[in-house]
């Protein structure tokens, strides 16, 4: 049975002013941060009335999580390992950090507000941060992933540490950029530390277990 051309638009106008939502909400949460954040600036920035913010979000914690998400899904996309044929171990991780790097660029608001959220510490913990560090969890996994990946032999402990300095740096760099704006090549820096990680993980191996 043919859906009807109203039901289809309607659908087609609520995935529309979703959007805008979550745009307008990047745009106003970059600018005062997530205490800053109010439906009724996201509403005044999206020309949306506050009624159909709160039929897609129930609240300003649920919107900002919507946000992390969305952004997260694009970033996760670039985390995958290319294969064999890219090339040697060390320039398949380059060519991921480079992806990634890439992806932050493109779409920088889930890293930049969930370390916001993740640096804020309230008696109640919004979703928000729930959400990134949920998320944040799944990238952490996936680096570990491919230090097992990428040089065998690795024990438990050391990818563990890798994984944290993988992380931690990729963090510093962002931060970076976000204070020195262009000036800081973020593809360029996140791919050097990947291959510094790639370096001293080959160098935690056993000999002999490589």
């Amino acid at each position: 049975m043919t859906e009807p051309r109203t039901a289809r638009k309607k659908r087609a106008n609520g995935v529309e002013s979703r959007q805008r939502i979550l745009d307008a909400a990047v745009e106003i949460a970059g600018e005062r941060g997530y205490e800053g954040t109010s439906i009724a600036a996201v509403s005044a920035a999206c020309g949306l009335p506050a009624s159909s913010i709160y039929w897609h979000f129930k609240d300003k914690d649920d919107l900002i999580a919507a946000v992390i998400e969305r952004s997260f899904d694009t970033w996760l996309a670039a985390f995958e390992l290319p294969g064999e044929e890219t090339g040697t171990p060390r320039e398949r991780v380059t060519a991921v950090a480079g992806n990634v790097a890439k992806s932050l660029v493109d779409a920088p608001d889930f890293l930049r507000l969930g370390l916001m959220l993740a640096l804020e510490r309230r008696p109640c913990e919004p979703r928000g941060r729930t959400v990134f560090l949920q998320v944040r969890d799944i990238a952490c996994a996936r680096i570990a992933e491919m230090a097992q990946t990428l040089v065998p032999g690795l024990d438990e402990e050391s990818v563990r540490i890798l994984t944290t300095y993988a992380v931690a740096g990729a963090d510093g760099l962002f931060v970076q950029r976000e204070i020195n704006g262009d000036a800081v090549d973020l593809v360029a820096m996140l791919e050097l530390h990947a291959q510094l990680v790639y370096d001293a993980a080959t160098r935690m191996v056993t000999p002999g277990e490589a």
